[in-house]
């Protein structure tokens, strides 16, 4: 299929991935550092508990909260159905106010339930999950609003008389890891931003996913360009024919593209292979090319623009075996 383009033409914004396993704790710190000082906007970590080789993912971004200077941070997605939206709201704000305001958050309705049934918590069909993210959202929101004392009673979770606070340092943002229609509704109506990844929302898929979401922002009468939009990319920089494997030229023309004409503000980077190789690439030959290109773009169109680029669902990739585990 060929894309309509598609750009909301919001300031765009890069990052990196890590996978929070415990053996490469040294590796990820000095990631995250690496990250840092090239001047990357995000660090995105999986939030899989129930995964025996991974760190609890909320401490590790404390801990390279602790270790970076102005590199933002958020769980890529929490995993709602182990954690209460309260604590969530807590936990949240509490590293944001220790990070001055270096917390975002990525929230997951959830999936892999025999791993969270495993651990205690519930086991949802997707009407189920999507209602008690609902609740959540608003639940946050309550807890963030300065109220001194906040009532909220749903089905899945319930708040009675709380005291919230203290408040965050910063508007937090609530990005959604979504991928079916109703919860894409869900999004364009309540969240912050969609936060997919490549190898679950192919860019031939894209395209209907995003009209969805503007869908869900008109039915709330909301401006879709308020919402941010993310991308999760898997890939490696060097020798291959993928859709993100090839050389620096072919990744800066296709997240160009990614963001002229799929309508992406926020793209991560989630390397293979060598992975400070792979890091030093993207911030020092990727990132500047790509925003480059797409002011050059935006300023010579005037107006979203694109190349009529050709995407199929051949150029599907799936990820590595510790990878496959988006909520």
């Amino acid at each position: 299929m060929v894309t309509r383009a598609l750009d909301y033409r919001r300031p765009i914004e890069l990052g990196l991935s890590v996978v929070p396993e415990a053996e490469t704790i040294d590796e990820i710190r000095a990631l995250a550092r690496q990250a840092d000082e090239a001047g990357l906007d995000l660090l995105g970590i999986q939030d899989h508990p129930y995964q025996r080789r991974f760190l609890e993912t909320w401490t590790l971004l404390g801990d390279l909260l602790a270790r970076t200077e102005r590199l933002r941070v958020f769980p890529d997605v929490a995993n709602l159905p182990l954690r209460l939206p309260a604590m969530i709201a807590k936990q949240a704000a509490s590293l944001d106010l220790l990070s001055g305001g270096r917390f975002e958050l990525g929230l997951g309705a959830g999936a892999f339930w025999e791993g969270i049934a495993a651990m205690g918590g519930p086991t949802r069909t997707g009407r189920e999950a999507l209602e008690a993210l609902e609740e959540t959202i608003r639940i946050i929101r309550l807890c963030w609003s300065g109220e001194r004392s906040i009532r909220f009673e749903g089905r899945h979770y319930s708040v009675s008389g709380l005291h919230p606070g203290p408040p965050p340092a910063h508007p937090i943002g609530i990005w959604v890891g979504a991928y079916k229609p109703r919860i894409l509704g869900l999004v364009g109506r309540l969240a912050d931003g969609w936060v997919p990844s490549l190898p679950y929302a192919p860019p031939a898929a894209v395209p209907a996913m995003q009209a969805r979401i503007d869908e869900g922002a008109a039915e709330a009468g909301r401006d879709p360009a308020e919402i941010r939009r993310a991308y999760n990319l898997m890939g490696e920089i060097g020798d291959g024919g993928g859709i993100l494997e090839g050389p620096v030229a072919h990744w800066i023309d296709t997240l160009t593209q990614f963001v002229l004409e799929l309508g992406f503000d926020t793209l991560i980077f989630w390397p293979r292979g060598d992975t400070r190789r792979q890091l030093a690439l993207f911030a020092e030959e990727i990132v500047p090319a790509v925003r480059a290109e797409v002011a050059r773009s935006r300023s010579a169109s005037g107006a979203s623009g694109a190349s009529g680029r050709i995407y199929s669902d051949s150029a599907r990739t799936e990820p590595p075996e510790t990878n496959r585990l988006g909520s």
